[in-house]
């Protein structure tokens, strides 16, 4: 029998308080089940087990993310949409650690198809369009956005930066300064 008042929902943002707390790779049934003071056995009822809770939390996460790049993006276009959308990664990556790093789960692509990894690439390629990059360019420039993002943030999280001036968000802003210098002067292939 279920225990009262415990969801997958529930326990899907339990489980995101806890990956933004202890990291998201010691995120478990058994240390949800701690933290809600049950058994483990009571979780299975409304979970399957460990890689459940994680892809349920990495698509909450992913939902908040669209959803906060969607309201940032609203009424911007070029380099005021361009920081804005970074910005909103940045900002969610400092905010919640743990939320992040299940963002970057691999999806079985069924899962991905039905999440919100769609809106993303939508709001990045909406982003590119004012930038006037057709295909497969426009791929191309996809894949840059998403590494210097994520790779300047993972440097920033692990404490790459925090040891040499200037600061890290004057990097941040000049980094993205360049990239929008570069697209727009995208080179021909």
């Amino acid at each position: 029998m279920a225990r009262a008042g415990l969801t997958p929902e529930k326990l899907t943002l339990a489980g995101a308080e806890l990956a933004d707390e202890v990291g998201f790779d010691q995120v478990t049934v058994t240390a949800l089940a701690r933290r809600f003071d049950v058994k483990v056995a009571s979780l299975y009822s409304h979970l399957k087990n460990s890689q459940e809770l994680k892809t349920r939390i990495a698509l909450l996460a992913l939902e908040e993310l669209a959803d906060r790049a969607a309201e940032a993006l609203a009424g911007r276009s070029g380099k005021e949409a361009l920081t804005a959308f970074a910005d909103v990664y940045r900002d969610y990556a400092h905010r919640h650690p743990g939320r992040y790093a299940a963002a970057r789960l691999r999806l079985d692509p069924q899962t991905a198809a039905a999440g919100a990894g769609v809106r993303h690439a939508q709001m990045t390629r909406a982003i590119l369009r004012g930038y006037d990059l057709a295909e497969p360019e426009q791929t191309h420039a996809v894949r840059l956005l998403g590494s210097v993002f994520h790779g300047y943030v993972s440097l920033e999280l692990s404490g790459g930066f925090s040891h040499s001036a200037p600061d890290s968000q004057e990097s941040w802003v000049r980094a993205l300064d360049a990239l929008d210098a570069l697209l727009r002067n995208w080179p021909a292939p």
